[in-house]
């Protein structure tokens, strides 16, 4: 593992890829699980109680159309700037501000007044909790070893959906003991705690190396990880095979070498996380709606659910080490439109083949949106990576602006249940299509033709 004086050069890719798991990799899968977990809740519990909230405040369903419409503008603008911060003063200090810029405002928002007031504050909270994602999955990819890396971050996304399933239990068990306001507190207090867990963790290798290989505390980080390591006073430090740091930085993604990727994906994200978003913050609703299903019914479908996602994470995790990842994960979203599309004529009453159609979406669409996530993730060398998935994921939350926005005005609207979800499943097709297109410009392989960094 530990190159010679001689050599004049350490790479820092091989170290990392050559490690076995152990503390250290399982410390930072623990702790990004943990911070996706606290992610995943703020972002799902509150299409869970959208009607209890409505209620609280004084008013009907469709007054909380401006309060969602806030969060994915909130998450939208925080994804499109706050990762790149990530790629300049690190992982580390990025995580932490989100931690405490959306678990204080969570808290202030337990005491809202209005739906003016709750609009505002969960649109500036959506900037922190929509950035933890991309930003805690570069910090994990970047400390995993490469023959580990989608599982890895499959499994920190299992928890991403496992704050759902937190969430789905919450409102299932204690809506009504601790009302709306006490899911507001939890998902305030919980991520201020976390901010300890910060700080059994060094920062990412991999930035480091990027960012400056001459930094002196990246001979010390290599030395705790290799201690054998024989390096001489003038060691230079590298990541693999890549060339020169692209000096552009994230812009370089829209340039020759990443633009025919950098737009399928970003387009891909938006029908994503679009659709993502209008189902999680409305299909609650509709239910309760149009189809007479309670709240805390529901919620108690969508834990059964989870488990679908928690699968699909995991097979997609599995699976994309060991197959072309992209019809793989072309396949999901095909079944993802199935299943959405299902779920419009199969009634509640038939609890079932509803749960069973349920647990189907959640299977594809969870473990699908994964498989994109894994590959924004990898496609990317690392002066970008953040940014990368970052801004697709901005795109993404550009859809759900828009996708939530069109949800509101279907409810308003009335529209049957079955063109709703008849509607929705479409966006899952042409997901389908663009990430099979992404594959043959990319030749199968992540970063295919594309000379990706290996760390």
């Amino acid at each position: 593992m530990a190159e010679t004086i001689a050599a004049q050069r350490y790479d820092v890719a091989k170290l990392i890829d050559e490690r076995p798991v152990g503390a250290r990799e399982i410390a930072i899968l623990a702790i990004v699980s943990i911070v996706l977990f606290l992610d995943g809740f703020d972002m799902y519990f509150l299409g869970k109680i959208l009607p209890a909230i409505a209620s609280g405040l004084g008013g009907e369903s469709t007054d909380m159309v401006p309060v969602v419409n806030y969060q994915q503008i909130g998450m939208f603008i925080g994804a499109l700037i706050v990762p790149p911060l990530a790629d300049v003063i690190g992982r580390k200090p990025v995580l932490a501000l989100c931690l405490a810029g959306f678990g204080s405002l969570s808290l202030w928002a337990a005491w809202s007044t209005s739906f003016e007031m709750l609009a505002w504050l969960r649109g500036i909270s959506g900037v922190f909790f929509s950035s933890m994602l991309p930003v805690g999955l570069a910090f994990l990819s970047e400390a995993t070893p490469k023959p580990r890396r989608a599982l890895f971050m499959a499994i920190a996304l299992v928890c991403f959906s496992g704050g759902n399933l937190g969430s789905g239990v919450m409102v299932t068990s204690f809506l009504h003991q601790i009302g709306w306001q006490g899911f507001f507190i939890v998902g305030g207090v919980v991520p201020l705690l976390a901010l300890v867990l910060l700080l059994f963790v060094s920062e990412s290798l991999s930035f480091r190396v990027n960012r400056n290989p001459d930094d002196p505390r990246v001979r010390a980080m290599v030395l705790k990880l290799d201690p054998g390591a024989q390096l001489a006073p003038d060691v230079r430090f590298h990541l693999g095979d890549q060339g020169e740091v692209e000096k552009l930085g994230p812009l370089a993604m829209f340039g020759p070498r990443f633009r025919v990727q950098t737009v399928l994906l970003f387009t891909l994200c938006f029908f994503s996380l679009g659709n993502i978003a209008l189902l999680a913050n409305y299909l609650a609703t509709y239910m309760y709606e149009f189809a007479g299903l309670g709240l805390e019914t529901f919620a108690f479908y969508m834990v059964i659910g989870y488990f679908g996602g928690a699968s699909g994470t995991l097979v997609m995790g599995w699976l994309m080490d060991r197959m072309n990842p992209y019809w793989l994960i072309a396949g999901y979203f095909v079944l993802d439109a199935v299943a959405v599309f299902s779920l419009g004529y199969v009634p509640p009453q038939a609890a079932v083949a509803f749960v069973t159609a349920l647990v189907v979406w959640n299977f594809a669409q969870v473990g699908g949106q994964t498989g994109i996530n894994n590959m924004a993730t990898l496609s990317y060398p690392p002066e970008m990576r953040s940014s990368g998935i970052g801004w697709a994921g901005a795109v993404g939350r550009f859809g759900g602006i828009v996708f939530p926005w069109l949800g509101g005005m279907a409810l308003a609207a009335a529209l049957p249940l079955e063109l709703i979800l008849g509607l929705t499943a479409i966006p899952a097709l042409i997901i389908a299509g663009l990430v099979f297109a992404l594959g043959v410009a990319n030749g199968g392989v992540i970063g295919g033709r594309l000379k990706a960094a290996s760390a």
